[in-house]
């Protein structure tokens, strides 16, 4: 494994874990050259997963830019990396469990609103704003009168 501080090419374990439910094992690496310590994540090799895009063109699924839409919604917001990975690492278990080789970019949005607003009512109304394209004030307001219905089903399940 490459050193990302000196490019070196040796470097020994220095410590191993499982992570993602076991999906995954996490690396602490140290270069046999400068000493600078790392991380590596290993994952399971998994069929490619194909994303259909709205206008109709395919391409492969990508974690990096699922979390990247997610981390731009959450801007500023008390939500934690550990959370938004938390949260990717659900979403894809949810298209993988599908069992299918494509899946439709409005799917995997639907997916992600229906765990964002979970963590943070905010971040959700970024993401949907975006994903929804809201032509104007009053579907946002739609959407704001969903979610304010919730959250008072939620607290009367509470009492």
């Amino acid at each position: 494994m490459q050193c990302p501080h000196c490019g070196n090419n040796g470097s020994k374990v220095v410590d191993s874990r499982p992570t993602d439910d076991g999906r995954a094992i996490r690396r602490r690496r140290e270069c046999e050259r400068c000493g600078f310590r790392f991380t590596t994540f290993e994952r399971v090799e998994v069929t490619p997963l194909l994303v259909i895009k709205k206008n109709g063109n395919r391409e492969e699924f990508s974690r990096e830019k699922l979390t990247k839409g997610i981390v731009r919604s959450a801007e500023k917001r008390p939500v934690s990396m550990n959370s938004i990975t938390s949260l990717v690492d659900k979403i894809e278990n949810k298209i993988r469990a599908a069992g299918d080789n494509e899946i439709t970019s409005q799917q995997i949005g639907e997916y992600v609103m229906d765990e964002l607003v979970n963590l943070d009512e905010i971040s959700y109304i970024r993401f949907a704003s975006v994903y929804r394209q809201f032509k104007d004030m009053s579907v946002f307001y739609e959407e704001l009168k969903e979610i304010m219905e919730r959250d008072r089903q939620n607290e009367k399940g509470d009492d």
